[in-house]
């Protein structure tokens, strides 16, 4: 009978622990938790006292160079008192691992574990808090440059919908309006003044799911895999994307978008041209994010992504924030 070759699989939790225990030295009643399989699949290692996060990366999703790149920023940010999830070293001084899974070989990582707990809904006091975390990380990142990607006009909107096509038809009213829109926030994107944007090393991601809030309220922030350059209100525009999608009422979510400002602009300011392009960034995002689930259909998003979800996606979200805040 032929064996079938395989696209993703889910590693044993049991063997994910006896690797863990085997690499870092840790004891021999650590146990191991699936906690979610997403693009990359994470697990929650406990032994003895200690937690720790490992992340096995999706074959062929980053490259050693681009985890290499990402874990010099974390180190650079942990170096610096910045509140982060930072890398741990195996027995051998290594921070990069591999396993050779059914698929091929699949890069592994163990994390610092993040204090606390992931709240979808914070006082403005936490969002004053998480203002100033991403401001200490642009003013460090302010200038720099990864070698990975740089999130351009043309990586968030035409390689974005490019990803989405194959999944839903030219001639629906969503993909019309994604195609339409796409010349006019290009042209905001293209005509922008550059001399007043801050460029560097943004996190691309920053949202309640990935943050941890603890106890005292303090906020660590983790999962850089989206890491890259640009802009750096790019983070700015998706940390204000995402209160829109999880504070409905006008008033409550106003109030926490201006402590989030306050927040930041206490370490960093935030120019005009800047604020200017935040919605226009925050849509974009929308498209790049559903780019990437176009993408990594066959490794992720195929229990959910259909034609149904993209025009709700696209009619709810998309076109509900532009029509909101352009």
């Amino acid at each position: 009978m032929k064996t079938f070759s395989v696209i993703s699989s889910i590693i044993s939790l049991s063997d994910i622990a006896d690797f863990v225990c085997e690499k870092y030295v840790l004891s021999p009643n650590t146990t191991c938790r699936l906690l979610k399989a997403g693009i990359n699949h994470t697990y929650r290692i406990d032994s003895d006292n200690n937690t720790f996060i490992f992340r096995l990366y999706s074959y062929n999703w980053r490259t050693r160079e681009e985890i290499v790149e990402e874990l010099k920023l974390l180190q650079l940010l942990k170096q610096n008192d910045i509140a982060v999830s930072y890398p741990i070293s195996d027995r051998s001084d290594n921070l990069i691992n591999s396993i050779n899974a059914p698929e091929g070989l699949r890069f592994a990582v163990l994390f610092s574990f993040a204090k606390g707990n992931k709240v979808l809904n914070f006082s403005e006091d936490i969002h004053f808090e998480i203002g100033t975390l991403m401001a200490k990380i642009h003013k460090q990142t302010k200038g720099l440059e990864l070698n990975r990607i740089t999130y351009s006009p043309e990586i968030l909107l035409n390689q974005s919908l490019n990803y989405i096509k194959p999944f839903l038809s030219d001639d629906t009213e969503e993909m019309q309006f994604l195609t339409s829109t796409r010349f006019i926030l290009e042209k905001e994107l293209l005509n922008a003044n550059n001399k007043l944007l801050r460029t560097g090393i943004v996190h691309m991601d920053v949202w309640f799911d990935n943050l941890n809030i603890s106890d005292d309220n303090k906020v660590t922030l983790f999962d850089f895999d989206f890491c890259g350059n640009g802009w750096l209100c790019l983070d700015i525009a998706y940390y204000i994307l995402q209160l829109h999608s999880t504070e409905k009422d006008d008033i409550e979510r106003n109030t926490k978008i201006n402590a989030f400002y306050k927040g930041y602009e206490t370490i960093e300011k935030i120019s005009d041209e800047e604020k200017h392009l935040i919605p226009i960034l925050g849509v974009c995002m929308y498209y790049f994010y559903l780019g990437v689930q176009c993408n990594r259909f066959e490794n992720w998003s195929n229990t959910f992504l259909n034609e149904v979800y993209l025009k709700r996606f696209i009619s709810v979200l998309i076109k509900g924030y532009y029509e909101k805040v352009i």
